[in-house]
């Protein structure tokens, strides 16, 4: 990508980007926040923690206005210009939706014969392909944090029962989720899945009717980092290709696997499967990794890459990449890349496209250029 961001993106003005979804040639932005304004930082609008904009051109959709009474944590395209939208609210557009709706992009209506029965919390990740919707959080039911429903009614597939336990929080909660080549990745605060040993990481195989959790399993993840994380794992991403995915973490600048970026091969097997390469922070937060093959994109509040022997300080080889920074998919090493960000919280939302990667964060100051809290890298 290009170090120095598109400059027609809008600005959002409070709050906190969590999540990014493209659809067709339309952005759905969703998170924390009440204002949104134009490129121009000219023309202000009010919007309930959604809204949407043209991805050529940055314009704002006006049409797309929902109420969304609650923080949107999690985004994915729907058929016939749709998005779902989940996350940490009641209603929408004072219409029941418990966590999870489908909104149509071109008046910002919830579609009405989708009607999830979620229970019990809400929602943090969503994951689509085909007639699937997977759905990660911290609800209860008609699945304990985990569950496929029908894309189309909302309705839970009896196929799916894979329950994710021995939480290491109190209360069990799926983080992120990623489909490729039959293979659902999901991570979270547990240290099972259907009662098999998947610390933090797991890997289900839905290629057929009845899923089942897959012969791959890490220790990566089994050790601990700092007590305040109990639970650690964040981003997740496959490659392009699904042969491999890469891992985020934040836990505190303990070193091993705290604090890192690692890559695993998908289709491996075995009950100790090892990363292929690991990039160490030094003891800074990732939240958000995206893989285009060329490159993995990481980003977090960290001031460092390539940094193992760091402990909230730049150790031997480490190299500065404030916010953001890329990774080459082979080696591990940082690349060259080094637009800088504010850091902040740290980006909690990436979205590659084939014109550039958007960035979605809690800050202002993007590639060294105002671009508030969400903005796009171009390719060249």
């Amino acid at each position: 990508m290009s170090a120095d961001p598109v400059d027609h993106t809008p600005h959002v003005l409070d709050g906190i980007v969590n999540a990014i979804a493209v659809v067709g040639r339309t952005v759905v932005v969703g998170g924390s926040f009440s204002e949104v304004s134009d490129a121009a930082r000219k023309v202000v609008v009010a919007r309930d923690n959604l809204f949407a904009f043209d991805l050529p051109t940055g314009r704002i959709l006006a049409a797309f206005a929902p109420m969304v009474p609650g923080p949107v944590y999690g985004l994915a395209a729907g058929d016939g210009g749709t998005v779902y939208v989940g996350g940490e609210f009641w209603s929408v557009n004072n219409a029941r939706a418990r966590g999870l709706a489908q909104v149509r992009l071109s008046d910002g209506a919830v579609v009405p014969g989708f009607a999830p029965d979620l229970v019990g919390g809400s929602v943090s990740t969503l994951a689509r392909q085909g007639r699937s919707l997977y759905v990660g959080g911290d609800f209860t039911g008609p699945r304990q944090a985990l569950a496929r429903l029908d894309a189309t009614t909302g309705a839970a597939d009896p196929g799916f029962a894979i329950r994710p336990g021995g939480p290491l929080t109190p209360k069990v909660k799926v983080h992120a989720l990623a489909l490729a080549r039959g293979r659902l990745l999901v991570d979270g605060s547990f240290t099972t899945l259907d009662g098999q040993s998947r610390p933090q990481l797991g890997l289900i195989d839905v290629t057929g009717p009845v899923a089942r959790v897959a012969p791959w399993r890490t220790a990566a993840y089994a050790q601990k980092c700092a007590e305040t994380f109990p639970s650690y794992v964040r981003g997740l991403d496959f490659s392009p290709d699904g042969s491999y995915f890469v891992v985020v973490t934040t836990g505190g600048p303990r070193g091993g696997i705290c604090d890192t970026a690692a890559r695993f091969e998908t289709f491996a097997k075995g009950s100790a499967i090892r990363p292929t390469w690991v990039n160490a922070t030094g003891g800074d937060s990732l939240y958000a990794v995206a893989v285009t093959g060329a490159a993995v994109y990481v980003g977090g509040h960290q001031r460092w890459l390539n940094n193992p022997q760091g402990r909230d300080s730049a150790g031997p080889g480490a190299v500065a990449r404030p916010g953001i920074g890329a990774i080459h998919p082979s080696t591990g090493m940082a690349l060259g890349w080094n637009p800088t960000r504010e850091r902040g919280i740290g980006v909690k939302a990436f979205s590659a496209q084939p014109t550039g990667l958007l960035v979605g964060s809690d800050t202002t100051r993007l590639g060294r250029e105002y671009h508030a809290r969400i903005g796009m890298f171009p390719l060249p």
